[in-house]
């Protein structure tokens, strides 16, 4: 019995090594040792999809792996959300988000993810302020001046938008709120649906993009009152943002994102998450980024995990608020 003890302790000694030591061996594993999906939302052309293949792009040849844009439209983006929310936490799937990643589960009532729950931020990539426009037909040149003919003719003025819970809607949701006024909002199927009846008169004001608005304000077929983001734009250098024109504290940005499943490794986070900021600090990117008219950002996880928590609270109450409801 004690010749047997004696060649059983060092087998379990050597078992206890193996078992304390794998997880020493499986942190040391190198990311990436595969391809990657970087999943898309929306059809190609838009910037979603232009600033998902620069990521893609410039993420394969800093990990030396393919990272493959892969786009899955449909639902705002909430087919690919989701298709990140069910893939394998492991790091190699992962999607471009926009404002929709917030605010699709807020409308939706049996929402298939929970935007902070079911997910990682890896980095917010960069944002897009939309600008409140009028038809030249609208007599007022001012923020001031809509907003008192506003009060003067409550739902007489129609605002367009490219559809319910688009940025641009939400922007005069708010701008209602804040300012105790009230907007007929009259949804399209796309921006671009929007912004032609606009230029028809069809319609009387809208929140655009900066980049989609800006030939037209420059060709003087429509007016531009102000920009909805905190800091002015250097693309409308003598715009006053809407805090400054007279609502304070109002604020709007259109957002792009990286998000992972929930429950990722650290060490895979730290990875991804500082690859891209790298990447989105590169002049080649920061300069396709700015002519697209976005402002790059590229911050940390942890940062971009802030960002969506104070999104969602803003949102959840404007939406629950103004009673908005999916089309």
């Amino acid at each position: 019995m004690i010749h047997c003890r004696a060649r059983t302790v060092p087998s379990l000694l050597i078992a206890a090594m193996a078992v304390t030591t794998a997880p020493a061996a499986l942190a040391q594993t190198p990311f990436p040792t595969k391809p990657l999906r970087l999943l898309i939302g929306f059809v190609p052309g838009g910037f979603t999809d232009l600033s998902g293949r620069l990521m893609a792009q410039g993420l394969s040849d800093a990990f030396g792996q393919q990272v493959i844009p892969e786009n899955r439209p449909g639902a705002n983006g909430a087919i690919a959300a989701e298709l990140t929310a069910r893939a394998a936490p492991d790091g190699y799937t992962f999607y471009m988000a926009s404002p929709g990643h917030i605010t699709n589960p807020i409308l939706q009532s049996k929402s298939a993810v929970d935007p902070i729950k079911d997910f990682t931020p890896l980095s917010l990539v960069a944002d897009i302020a939309n600008v409140l426009v009028v038809h030249p037909s609208v007599p007022a040149r001012s923020l001031k001046e809509l907003l008192a003919l506003a009060r003067a003719r409550p739902v007489y003025l129609t605002q367009a938008s490219s559809g319910i819970g688009s940025p641009g809607h939400l922007s005069g949701e708010l701008l209602q709120m804040m300012a105790n006024v009230k907007f007929t909002h009259v949804p399209y199927k796309g921006s671009g649906a929007a912004l032609t009846d606009l230029l028809g008169g069809h319609v009387d004001l809208s929140f655009p993009s900066t980049a989609a608005a800006l030939p037209h304000v420059k060709a003087g077929r429509l007016r531009v009152l102000g920009i909805t983001s905190d800091k002015r734009s250097t693309a409308y250098a003598d715009v006053p943002t809407l805090a400054e024109a007279g609502v304070p504290g109002f604020a709007v940005i259109g957002w792009y994102g990286l998000f992972g499943p929930a429950r990722m490794p650290k060490d895979v986070v730290a990875t991804l998450g500082n690859a891209i900021m790298r990447l989105v600090n590169t002049s080649d990117v920061r300069s396709r980024l700015l002519k697209a008219g976005a402002e790059p950002v590229g911050n940390s996880p942890e940062q971009f995990a802030a960002f969506v928590a104070t999104d969602h609270a803003k949102w959840s109450k404007v939406i629950k608020a103004a009673n908005i409801k999916p089309q």
